[in-house]
């Protein structure tokens, strides 16, 4: 089970597990659950597997690593892209394959992250039990009889089912917190302007936000640092923190 992001940077640190090994066990449980939770619209196998060759080989050279370094990261099918589909969980756009990155996504690449791929939601974010995708229900890992909430729920169920140990979401209404409170879980919802939305497929531009779904708080608080910042291309993003 995977739900440290914490314990996974000083295992590596420690030399006890390499960043293959991290993202092979996060792929063989995804593959587990999907039948069962279907947290994913897209299962990015061979490029979180490279992402976790290259980290090793940055460390066993001596090179500086990101502060998510080999950690397995979920992102929510809402967020741009450019190595996989961004479907928003719509048939419309099944084979649609953005030509840029969300900048959280950039972001995560440069912390070193293990992508390990799209998690399901309500079609465009509009629902709030993760029934409404064209890719079929997510299911509560806790009760696969019950909802995990939405939109994000496919971000807060593999967390919560111990796959990866973040995931990024995107909250309008509750579409973070109501899933990470379904899924026990963290989620939060930051202060408008602190993270960039660009690459974000907007549902109600004024009010989305994107933001970090962990187990604990420590680990909600670090992959936030990886996202946070200004970003001139967000005319919301703000520079005062």
């Amino acid at each position: 089970m995977l739900d440290s992001a914490l314990e996974l940077v000083r295992l590596q640190e420690n030399g006890d597990l390499t960043a293959v090994e991290i993202a092979e066990k996060a792929l063989a449980s995804v593959r587990d659950t999907h039948d069962s939770i279907n947290a994913f619209t897209h299962i990015a196998a061979e490029q979180a597997l490279d992402a976790a060759r290259r980290v090793d080989a940055k460390r066993a050279a001596g090179e500086p690593l990101g502060i998510l370094a080999g950690v397995p990261v979920a992102v929510k099918d809402v967020l741009c892209t450019t190595d996989m589909p961004t479907t928003c969980s719509s048939r419309m756009l099944k084979d649609f394959r953005p030509p840029y990155d969300a900048t959280v996504v950039s972001k995560l690449r440069e912390a070193d992250a293990v992508i390990i791929g799209k998690t399901n939601m309500d079609e465009f974010a509009m629902g709030a039990s993760t029934e409404t995708s064209a890719f079929g229900l997510t299911r509560n890992p806790w009760d696969t009889n019950r909802t995990p909430g939405g939109s994000s729920g496919g971000a807060a169920a593999c967390v919560a089912a111990g796959s990866v140990p973040l995931s990024l979401g995107t909250d309008t209404g509750g579409s973070i917190r109501q899933p990470a409170a379904f899924c026990g879980i963290t989620g939060m919802k930051p202060t408008y302007g602190r993270v960039s939305r660009y690459g974000l497929v907007a549902f109600a531009s004024s009010l989305d936000q994107v933001g970090p779904m962990a187990w604990s708080v420590p680990d909600v608080a670090l992959l936030l640092e990886a996202i946070a910042g200004f970003e001139p291309r967000d005319s919301t993003s703000l520079n005062q923190f």
